[in-house]
């Protein structure tokens, strides 16, 4: 049997009319009617009010001001429409057609998720942090099997490099190369007795007793994931109500300095003659982690609020389909 709902104000001049129409057409074109009175809830309102009466008969819908002749005119397009699916095995659109409008464990979980994607993304960057962070402490106490897991899983992800990453539990917090020339401290081939030019002895290298255990995220990559945390719970404490950073904000404040900062060392660190003019460097940490942060800030700000664009939109027509779901299910009880 055809689904038919109406949405309509109880006060709306036509709701007789319409209602009588539809009793005089249910002997040619039976149907199961469903009455949604939009001024029950804001959403309902905001959805309906302009275009009120709503007429749905099966996939058709008749707005405003509409004849009995049209309802019929919808029925027999409607009933066309199933036959046609029951013919070709279309079992989604006749049930469409038939079912009452229900939501289904799709519609719910995505009703879910809408609420709470921001706790997913805030929960994901703060394991992702969080286990770069405890792969030293678990080499601190002992647990090194684990521990070497954690390096590994993240291994494809950052580079690691030694001269290039956090320390804990050791004399510093960080071992640069020389030609970073950071005053003060030791530099990592001093640390280590390592060649500051093999990338895969500094890849490789977890740390010791003395120096401390390397970060599972260098310097900048941390920083990264760091400042979108930061945000993430920045933007859920506010209500969601950031406005997205304008594109060129993103590109200036946030690929711009690490783009400058990486690629000038990189590109002055090949040994080509095109690159001879560029001074030889090598970022330290303070600027890795300030740019770091900067991008990671920039991006996120950038992203997330149209990330939630997206799902309010979503969020909207799942709880428009749930309290038109409740309404027919309480008039049918």
């Amino acid at each position: 049997m055809i689904q038919t709902t109406l949405f309509i104000a109880s006060d709306d001049p036509q709701f007789g009319r319409i209602v009588d129409d539809l009793s005089k057409l249910q002997s040619q074109h039976p149907h199961d009617l469903n009455i949604v009175r939009i001024e029950k809830e804001d959403v309902l309102q905001e959805e309906f009010a302009e275009k009120s009466p709503v007429l749905d008969i099966g996939i058709f819908r008749l707005v405003k001001s509409f004849s009995y002749d049209e309802m019929d005119f919808a029925f027999e397009k409607a009933e066309q429409r199933l036959e046609e699916a029951q013919s070709k095995g279309n079992d989604a659109l006749v049930q469409r057609i038939t079912q009452p409008l229900a939501m289904t464990k799709s519609d719910q979980f995505s009703h879910w998720f809408s609420h709470h994607y921001m706790v997913i993304v805030n929960m994901f960057t703060f394991l992702y942090v969080f286990l770069a962070l405890l792969a030293p402490v678990m080499m601190k106490v002992g647990w090194e099997r684990p521990a070497k897991v954690i390096y590994k899983v993240y291994s494809p992800l950052c580079h690691q490099l030694a001269f290039r990453s956090f320390f804990l539990f050791g004399e510093q917090i960080y071992y640069p190369r020389e030609l970073a020339n950071v005053e003060g401290i030791l530099t990592y081939g001093q640390a280590t007795g390592l060649s500051e030019t093999n990338i895969g002895e500094a890849r490789s290298f977890l740390g010791n007793e003395t120096l401390g255990y390397k970060t599972a995220l260098c310097q900048r990559d941390l920083a990264i994931y760091g400042a979108m945390l930061l945000f993430g719970i920045i933007f859920s404490l506010t209500g969601k109500k950031i406005k997205p950073l304008p594109w060129y904000l993103w590109l200036i404040l946030g690929l711009g300095p690490i783009g400058l900062d990486g690629f000038s060392q990189l590109l002055s660190q090949t040994g080509l003659a095109i690159f001879e003019w560029l001074p030889l460097r090598e970022s330290t940490p303070l600027l890795r982690t300030l740019t770091g942060a900067f991008f990671g800030l920039a991006t996120a700000w950038f992203g997330i609020p149209y990330l939630e664009e997206s799902v309010m939109e979503n969020r909207r027509e799942m709880h428009l389909k749930q309290v038109i779901v409740d309404q027919i299910e309480e008039s049918n009880q």
